[in-house]
């Protein structure tokens, strides 16, 4: 017998609730914490390539990304390798293995990422990976002791920012993929709200850090694509040409869950004051009481499948953003918000250690780890202060 609509909802809505539920239910102890960072580490240092890398493209599935050889591959690594080399560094596992590890992802961050470009008019997925990439030299020169080194990871980010200042698009901002672009020099396809936000906290970031400089102008360009993407509720819209169309599924508040953590985040570091705390807390509010809403699309190997074209891989990239964002809030809010994002964390945890959310070639596990040990490591943090 066909089943009624409403009954239908109830069970999706109680479908929903019980993601949320359960995802509660890891009682996030430092103990607790700590192991889950233990094995998230275990599973980057059995998964490093030879070379100091993560991941490949050899995990092939019927529907695979689209990814102009070799290119494609080149950013997908090095934007993976990053995310992975950070989460280590943030561990603060001593083992002797570990740092083994990041020295020889070290290595290959600093021979490979200079390389860096796009892989051709229609993808500047290269973007990626010079923004997580930036990320990971900004931590190698905060753990590096000798000067001269350190002076060397400066030289190193600098270049990052020139060469990811390359592909601003015309319309302020950074993207990643237009299929319909023009042939120019300068990106003239579609910047996204959400990829500039990356690039501009890995900038500042880097900034505040290592001192390196920025391109003001080409910032406030970048700053003025967020906006014009913006809208009234502090939901972002996808990308530059959905910004006359704010009420779409993919633009409304459901699915911008994943992007307006990493979009309010930048502009308030760049000193956008309508960017208030009361903004800050209650997208962080609602990305907890919503995260069963986003988790329902996690691992769908079909990009914007989901309710609200909500695709697979914004889950942990969510999750870390959350972190970026609350942090900017005053520190005696942090702790409860680290403990109810750590319960998340410790019951997403997969058997081996990793954690994913989309099937991307052969390098899900590692960026999703990456990301993941980054957030715990906040979240530990912020349960010890």
């Amino acid at each position: 017998m066909p089943r009624h609509p409403a009954a239908s909802f109830l069970l999706y809505f109680l479908c929903l609730t019980s993601c949320s539920l359960v995802s509660s239910a890891a009682e996030a102890t430092p103990a607790a914490i700590d192991a889950s960072i233990t094995r998230g580490v275990d599973f980057l240092l059995t998964h490093q390539n030879k070379n100091g890398s993560w991941g490949s493209a050899r995990n092939t599935k019927d529907l695979n990304i689209y990814a102009p050889l070799p290119g494609a591959h080149q950013a997908y690594q090095a934007g993976t390798s990053g995310l992975a080399l950070t989460g280590l560094i943030d561990s603060a596992d001593a083992r002797p293995e570990v740092n083994a590890a990041i020295e020889k992802a070290a290595a290959w961050t600093a021979s490979e990422l200079p390389k860096l470009r796009r892989a051709d008019p229609t993808t500047t997925y290269n973007v990626w990976g010079h923004a997580y990439g930036l990320r990971a030299m900004t931590r190698l020169y905060q753990r590096e002791t000798d000067p001269v080194k350190k002076a060397e990871w400066v030289r190193l980010g600098q270049e990052q920012i020139e060469l990811v200042d390359r592909y601003e698009d015309v319309n302020g901002g950074w993207g990643y993929l237009d299929l319909d672009s023009l042939t120019t020099q300068v990106p003239s396809g579609i910047p996204t709200s959400f990829t500039t936000a990356t690039v501009l906290l890995a900038m500042n970031h880097a900034r505040d850090v290592m001192g390196v400089k920025l391109n003001d102008k080409l910032v406030q360009h970048a700053i003025a694509g967020v906006n014009a993407q913006r809208t009234p509720d502090f939901s972002y819209v996808y990308s530059f040409a959905h910004r006359m169309r704010p009420r779409v599924d993919i633009n409304r508040p459901a699915g911008s869950l994943g992007r307006s953590q990493a979009c309010n985040a930048a502009l308030r570091v760049f000193g956008e004051k309508t960017v208030t705390d009361e903004v800050l807390t209650t997208w962080a509010d609602r990305f907890l009481a919503r995260e069963g809403f986003l988790s329902n699309v996690r691992k769908r190997p079909v990009p914007h499948e989901g309710q609200f074209r909500i695709a697979g891989y914004f889950y942990y990239y969510g999750i870390y953003y959350f972190t970026e964002s609350v942090r900017l809030l005053p520190k005696e809010k942090h702790a409860a918000y680290a403990k109810r994002l750590a319960s998340i964390l410790l019951e997403r945890q997969e058997k081996d250690g990793s954690w994913w959310d989309y099937p991307l070639y052969d390098y899900h596990q590692a960026y999703g780890t990456g990301y993941s040990l980054m957030a715990l490591a906040w979240c530990r943090d912020a349960l010890k202060k």
